[in-house]
């Protein structure tokens, strides 16, 4: 059975920001890591929250004021708060099904204290389940 923790993005592999970085930074970090996702920690390493590609667009359409503003606006202060997560040791099959029902394509991996340790990205969990069913045929 494979587990989040076998095909988990390490924290070197996508952007995570402290608390307090702006949304301009913030980014410019998802644009280097060609990734539609930023975990925001604290100090600590803690999942404070995650902003998405989608965040943005959702908050373009909705605010009033001029378009620069946003920018310098926390990154936190537009976050999710309360994303989806997953554990290390939760399988793999379980995750992808959280994706698919939240319609996601990544998933914060924090440990039981709610440290962040990862990041589970759609395309390599699904490429690790065919290559297991492929290995079982």
């Amino acid at each position: 059975m494979m587990l989040v923790s076998d095909v988990m993005l390490s924290l070197d592999r996508f952007p995570v920001i402290q608390h307090d970085v702006i949304l301009k930074v913030c980014l410019e970090e998802m644009n280097s890591y060609k990734l539609g996702i930023a975990a925001i920690i604290d100090n600590a390493g803690y999942l404070l929250g995650v902003f998405t590609d989608g965040d943005l667009r959702r908050k373009l359409l909705k605010i009033q004021s001029p378009l620069g503003s946003l920018f310098v606006d926390d990154a936190l202060l537009h976050a999710i708060h309360n994303p989806s997560i997953v554990k290390p040791e939760d399988t793999l099959v379980s995750a992808v099904e959280l994706m698919e029902s939240r319609q996601v394509w990544d998933l914060p991996v924090v440990d039981s204290k709610n440290k962040l340790v990862g990041l589970l990205h759609l395309h390599p969990a699904v490429q690790a389940l065919l290559f297991k069913q492929q290995i079982l045929l």
